[in-house]
């Protein structure tokens, strides 16, 4: 029997939503409590719940990443499927049915997460492997700035410490010696796992490599050869050489007309290379708040869907005939939705691409089916379908960021658009909007309210806020969007004719103006606002802050307000360890009486120190010269000072080990300390199991933290260095190789390298 309109009211009538949250209340709170009922009322009404469904659902889905073992993928979908069931059985309930749609949406996340991490299992390297020779595909090649960077597809590998074959692996080569993707190379290369967090509670870049299917990460050594393919390629790989090779030839033709940093940001907004562009151009755009720019997102797709939409409906309307009767609008949809999804291929489909491109289909999509197309549904839409297909995005910066900068956006666009638009049919009106004043006016607003939005984000990755982002803003990105965009998009266009080379130059003017914006905001005063390292607490408190201001449309949504700011003042008070000890030994870090970190390196560790001093808040570099001055070293070791007095000593040579057992609190050590030391220990035996690590002082002795608990057991963090679950292997080939050419030395030096190398 199919359901009508009337019997699909009753399953969710106002009158009886009403009455389930009548509650007694004590005399004198009787209109407050009225009021709040009726707020409640008007929040839970049918439409309103939707678009709580992604915020539930990513809830599961970053319970999923904070369990110790790896759940059960049986038990995960049977408490799925039970959650479900109840819902649908409480359909008619007005209290029960959100309640346990939510739930049903949590348990959805979780067991979607567990789903994905059975799918992709794979083999992870347990242990540093040395002279391992292998073959295989080339899937990803990127240019750095000081190296270059490959992802390749293993088709065979040989090496004393190899106990399963892997399917993936990423090395660094060194610059210019990179074949392109899709041929079939051999080499050897040294091999380590995939990095562990450089400090507890920093990023797992181990994490993000399992879930790309990458085993191990290293060096290539010596000279990558190209070889004859054992088979024909696959379809995934043809389709990842043909998209490479359109997105070099675009790269050559823009580095033919732009040099420098101008050409490889044009790059980056057109194709998605953004790994040639220097450090310091890189790294004013991040101080001044213009780094959204180089990441292809919701800007690039509005832009580049925008422009198409605009071109093709003002084409079509020269023709009076079509534009009087056909749907021109839809046409001009439907052309920009094409547009949009082939910039998303060549783009490299990243995470904020896709959230990007999911939002921009569904505005598309809604103008050629005549709907509202800027909603909160449609947003949740969007981040349904990314979590879908990729949870794992839910814990990475860029998801973050990104929709919270688009939550707050929609949020603002829905309740301040009749305010923007107030006064419009007046005299003074109509100046203003002569003159672009709404357009300056909503620029601004879009800075300001993006930032704030995205501000304890940026501070929880990457400890570091920026004052003047919106004055950054303002200044370039009228001229990214109303030149740089539109005219390299003309000279995408054009390329095939051959008469793109004006295009780019015009486009560079554009990006040399924002250059020149990044650098000179980057050097004001106080350009650059570090910030200590803070827990996941205030994080997840001021998501859900910022999600109840955005999601509720009555009063109630202020709560949201007050959670923010207990969120902000719990991010700026965050508890700091005293002693820190790298992944491996090779450098460690004292919390001196002066508040700053003293530090000592017993290796070459120092892309660990500099996350600790980022950490921190402190701006200083990992090569400074003072940052060991405050221990007393000598060739057996050195000692330092915590700021209670107490000592502590790091052991380089055994003979120390003796003499500082008996003296200090604590004793670091590459080497294993002695059965008879006395003090607290962390040496060899200890950061093999753990880890990097943080200690912090306490009454009873030292509260430790670990990058990786010894009751920890997930896929890309296997206890005690075991290795990942094997997965299904699958063979792709490529193309045969061309002929044979004189083989470079592709061993990268020390100072080619980057911290994520």
């Amino acid at each position: 029997m199919a359901v009508g309109a009337g019997e699909r009211a009753r399953t969710w009538d106002a009158g009886r939503t009403a009455s389930a949250w009548q509650v007694r209340v004590p005399r004198g709170f009787g209109d407050a409590a009225e009021s709040i009922r009726t707020w409640l009322v008007a929040e839970v009404a049918p439409g309103r719940l939707m678009p709580w469904l992604p915020i539930a659902f990513g809830t599961g889905i970053v319970l999923y990443f904070t369990a110790e073992r790896e759940p059960s993928l049986v038990a995960a979908m049977a408490l799925f499927v039970g959650f479900g069931v109840a819902a649908a059985l409480a359909r008619g309930r007005a209290i029960a049915f959100p309640l346990l749609l939510a739930l049903a949406a949590v348990a959805a996340g979780f067991a979607t997460a567990t789903l994905r991490s059975a799918r992709v299992a794979h083999p992870i390297l347990p242990r540093p492997a040395w002279n391992v020779a292998i073959t295989g595909w080339i899937e990803v090649r990127e240019e750095r700035a000081r190296s270059d960077r490959i992802v390749v597809k293993v088709h065979g590998i040989d090496g004393a410490r190899m106990q399963e074959p892997l399917e993936r692996v990423r090395v660094s080569v060194r610059k210019g010696t990179a074949p392109p993707v899709g041929a079939f190379v051999a080499f050897k290369s040294r091999l380590d796992p995939p990095r562990a967090p450089w400090r507890p509670g920093g990023y797992d870049f181990a994490r993000d490599l399992y879930f790309q299917n990458i085993g191990a990460t290293g060096l290539a050594l010596g000279a990558i050869r190209r070889a004859e393919p054992p088979g024909p390629p696959g379809a995934w790989l043809r389709y990842a050489t043909f998209i490479d090779g359109i997105r070099n030839a675009i790269d050559a033709r823009i580095r033919a007309h732009l040099s420098g940093d101008t050409g490889a940001i044009a790059s980056a907004l057109i194709t998605g290379k953004r790994d040639a562009i220097t450090e310091p151009v890189n790294q004013a755009m991040y101080d001044s708040s213009l780094a959204h720019v180089l990441s292809i997102s919701g800007y690039h797709m509005a832009v580049v869907a925008g422009v198409v939409f605009f071109v093709v409906r003002a084409l079509l309307a020269l023709a009076p005939a079509l534009a009087l009767r056909r749907p021109i609008k839809k046409w001009a949809a439907a052309t920009a939705l094409v547009a949009a999804f082939f910039y998303l291929l060549l783009s490299g489909a990243e995470v904020a691409t896709q959230r990007a491109f999911i939002m921009t289909a569904i505005v598309l999509v809604g103008v050629m089916v005549d709907r509202p197309a800027l909603t909160l549904r449609n947003l949740a839409l969007a981040a349904l379908g990314v979590l879908l297909i990729a949870p794992e995005a839910v814990v990475h910066p860029s998801f973050q960021m990104s929709f919270a900068a688009t939550l707050a956006l929609v949020a603002v666009y829905e309740r301040g658009l009749p305010w923007m638009t107030a006064g419009a049919d007046t005299p003074l009106g109509a100046r203003v909007a002569l003159w672009g004043g709404r357009e300056i006016l909503a620029l601004i607003l879009a800075s300001l309210v993006a930032g704030l939005a995205t501000t304890l984000y940026a501070a929880y990755h990457f400890h570091r806020l920026a004052p003047y982002g919106v004055l950054a803003n303002l200044l370039a990105m009228p001229v990214v969007s109303l030149v740089a965009m539109p005219f390299g998009l003309l000279a995408l266009v054009a390329m095939p004719f051959g008469f793109d080379g004006p295009l780019w130059q015009v486009m560079g003017v554009g990006i040399e103006w924002m250059i020149a914006v990044a650098l000179w905001v980057a050097n004001l005063p106080g350009a650059v606002g570090r910030i200590a390292a803070f827990g996941a607490g205030p994080l997840l408190l001021s998501t859900a802050g910022l999600v109840v201001v955005c999601l509720l449309r009555t009063p109630l949504r202020w709560c949201g307000a007050a959670v923010l700011g207990v969120a902000i003042l719990w991010a700026f008070h965050p508890a700091r360890p005293d002693v820190l000890v790298g992944d491996g030994g090779q450098a460690f870090a004292v919390r001196a009486a002066d508040g700053k970190l003293a530090v000592v390196k017993t290796g070459h560790d120092t892309f660990a120190v500099g996350e600790w001093l980022k950490a921190d808040g402190d701006a200083r570099q990992p090569g400074d010269a003072g940052l060991a001055e405050k221990f007393a070293c000598d060739r057996a070791g050195c000692i330092a000072q915590l700021a209670d007095g107490s000592l502590v000593s790091v052991v380089v040579a055994p003979e120390a080990f003796e003499e500082d057992c008996a003296r200090a609190k604590l004793v670091l050590s590459q080497r294993t300390a002695p059965p008879f030391c006395r003090a607290a220990v962390v040496d060899r035996t200890a950061w093999r199991q753990t880890g990097a690590l943080a200690l912090t002082r306490t009454d009873a002795g030292f509260a430790i933290m670990a990058a990786r608990p010894l009751t920890q057991d997930r896929p890309w963090a296997r206890r005690n260095g075991e290795a990942g679950g094997a997965g299904e292997r699958s063979t792709l080939a490529a193309p045969p190789a061309p002929a044979a050419q004189n083989a470079r030395d592709a061993t990268p030096r020390a100072d080619d390298l980057g911290p994520d190398d």
